[in-house]
């Protein structure tokens, strides 16, 4: 309890400093039950990350792709109604 308090009041006192405390700690890759990933892990899930970004890259590429197309097919039907 008497820890806990004087965190508080540290917090209160000098917010600043306990950021700076807070991004000068490495940072370990938790899988979210406390204990640290191990290599393969972190492997296995960077690979996930990678391909989930190289989805949504390509799912933005396409739209956007489509979006042109669609803006060159409508300025094409301006000009030629005119």
């Amino acid at each position: 309890m008497a820890a806990r308090t004087a965190a508080a009041r540290m917090t209160r006192l000098c917010p600043a400093t306990m950021e700076k405390l807070a991004r000068a700690n490495p940072r370990y890759f938790s899988d979210g039950k406390g204990r640290i990933l191990s290599e393969e892990e972190r492997a296995a899930e960077n690979v996930y990350i990678q391909k989930m970004e190289r989805e949504r890259l390509e799912k933005l590429r396409r739209k956007a792709e489509k979006e042109r197309l669609e803006a060159e097919k409508a300025k094409s039907e301006i000009v030629s109604t005119i």
